[in-house]
Parts: C-alpha cells; sequence; structure tokens
C-alpha cells in the first residue's frame, strides 16, 4: 500500500494479522487479493468510513435501510465499507458487538479489520482468491459498474492486486 502512512500501517498492522489469521486468509495468494481489496475500498488504510454522506442508501430495503436516516447511520465503514443496517447486523452477530447501536464502532482498529475478514470470509472469496478470480472477488465486493461492465475502481485495485503479489512474492 504506497500511499498508506507509516502510522496507520502500525495502527492496522496486528488487527489485520488477526483477521486474516481468524478468517483463513492464510496462504500469500489469499493474502495479496484481500490486502490488494482493502488498499482500494479503504484508500490505503486512509478510511475506515466512507467519503460520501450515505444519502444514496436511504430506503435501500436490500441493505436493511428500512427507517429513515439508515442510510447515513449505515454507510460503508471499516476496511472493505461494510454497508446497511443488515451488514451491520450480520458482522455483529458475528464478532459479538452491536454495530446497530454503535456503528461508529466499525472505525476502530480491531472491528474495522475484523469486519473485512468477515466480510471476506462470508462471501466465500478465498476459493476465488485461490484461483486468481480477481475480477470475481471485486463484483463481489463492490458489484459492476452499468456503463463499464467492470467491478468499481477496477484498474485501481488491479494496480493494488499486481503490487501486492509482488510484494508477497506469489508465484503466477
Amino acid at each position: 500500500m504506497p500511499f498508506a502512512t507509516d502510522d496507520n500501517i502500525q495502527k492496522f498492522i496486528d488487527p489485520l494479522n488477526s483477521a486474516m489469521d481468524k478468517f483463513q486468509i492464510n496462504t500469500t495468494r489469499r493474502q495479496a487479493a484481500f490486502l490488494a481489496q482493502l488498499a482500494h475500498e479503504s484508500g490505503s488504510l486512509k478510511y475506515v468510513e466512507e467519503i460520501a454522506s450515505g444519502e444514496a442508501y436511504e430506503g435501500r430495503e436490500d441493505l436493511g435501510n428500512i427507517h429513515p436516516g439508515d442510510g447515513k447511520r449505515y454507510k460503508g465503514r471499516g476496511l472493505i465499507q461494510i454497508t446497511g443496517r443488515s451488514n451491520y447486523f450480520q458482522v455483529g452477530r458475528a464478532l459479538d458487538y452491536d454495530f446497530v447501536a454503535h456503528p461508529e464502532k466499525l472505525e476502530l482498529p480491531g472491528a474495522a479489520a475484523m469486519s473485512a475478514g468477515w466480510f471476506w470470509f462470508e462471501r466465500g472469496l478465498n476459493k476465488y482468491a485461490d484461483i486468481d478470480s480477481f475480477l470475481k472477488i471485486s463484483i463481489k465486493i463492490n458489484g459492476v459498474n452499468k456503463k463499464t461492465g467492470l467491478p468499481n475502481g477496477w484498474e485501481d485495485r488491479q494496480e493494488h492486486w499486481k503490487r501486492c503479489k509482488a510484494a508477497l512474492k506469489v508465484v503466477e
């Protein structure tokens, strides 16, 4: 993550190692794909709260945002940008914390890393990392741009993936 500050690296290194251990992100191939996605989603560990207001998620029943204000309250948080009331509930159940009542807690380093690991594991992304299906991983994390047919931020994700694979010496 060439744009990560030393402070942010120090803040997240132990929580990320714990999350990767807990959620079986335990090969260099899996780790490279995981860290590349986090680099894109968090702006190289800079953002643990989505920059946008969350207004776009208001009333999105597919995200569980059924109450007024849910869009802003449950906007993307954590290193993989967990979004929506239902995802906050699910990650809270998995990590034994009430993120619905305290959504801002997903911004703390431990929760930010663990929620990313949980999301990765729950979506079965290790199996795609094992076969280098980075495109499939990207789509499962952030969907597809309707104009291009590619995942949102595809070029940036690919650049991070190349760097992570090189740093971790993933053999092609």
